[in-house]
């Protein structure tokens, strides 16, 4: 059951995305546009893991920018430390460069390379891709703890939607479910780190108490 809380969230996760997808006509945008950040406060990464990947994303865009300049549109989105590189690039030349660049930023664990060889997206496309970003984050309103006690990113591009996180099995396929079932989305991306589920409560203690 969708409470009046929820509707009123999912209204404001909306406007946002649109908002920053709206003013999102630079070439090169980073967490920003059409990736939302985190849902919830309640952040699995550690206060240091979280500021290491704003810096992953601030120093990689700002050495692809000076390399490559406004001939490449390009995302890059860390979490836990892996970044997702999304964008398009005119050349393969161009998108291994790319990739080359961000492994060398410090701290970065892993690199995923999603670049299109391809023009660059137009600003229309670029706001609906945010629009469905919006679309996704307010469909997971909808969803018990399960989901939303665990913080992800979310980074749609060209109507293909990645899902970055740190998530259970189960979550993956909750959250993906999601994803799917909103209008235009061509494609699901997991890029997701799988934890264990939570050992199941010991005899005698008190299971979790459920926020809904």
């Amino acid at each position: 059951m969708t409470t009046p809380t929820a509707s009123l969230l999912r209204v404001a996760i909306a406007a946002a995305a649109l908002a920053s997808g709206l003013s999102a006509c630079v070439p090169l945008v980073v967490g920003t546009g059409a990736a939302v950040g985190a849902m919830v406060a309640t952040d699995p990464r550690t206060t240091g893991t979280q500021v290491d990947d704003e810096g992953i994303e601030l120093r990689a865009s700002s050495r692809i920018t000076q390399a490559l300049g406004d001939k490449v549109h390009v995302n890059i989105t860390s979490y836990n430390r892996q970044a997702l590189i999304t964008g398009e690039v005119p050349t393969a030349a161009d998108s291994q460069r790319v990739q080359e660049i961000v492994q060398s930023v410090q701290n970065v664990k892993s690199v995923v390379n999603a670049l299109g060889v391809m023009p660059n997206s137009t600003l229309s496309e670029r706001s609906n891709d945010t629009y469905i970003t919006g679309k996704v984050r307010a469909k997971l309103v909808d969803f018990g703890d399960p989901v939303a006690t665990n913080a992800f990113k979310i980074v749609t591009e060209r109507s293909e939607v990645y899902m970055l996180g740190r998530v259970t099995q189960f979550q993956s396929s909750q959250l993906t479910d999601a994803a799917r079932s909103i209008d235009g989305v061509r494609k699901v991306i997991r890029v997701f780190e799988i934890i264990p589920d939570p050992a199941p409560a010991r005899s005698g203690a008190q299971p979790a108490t459920v926020t809904r």
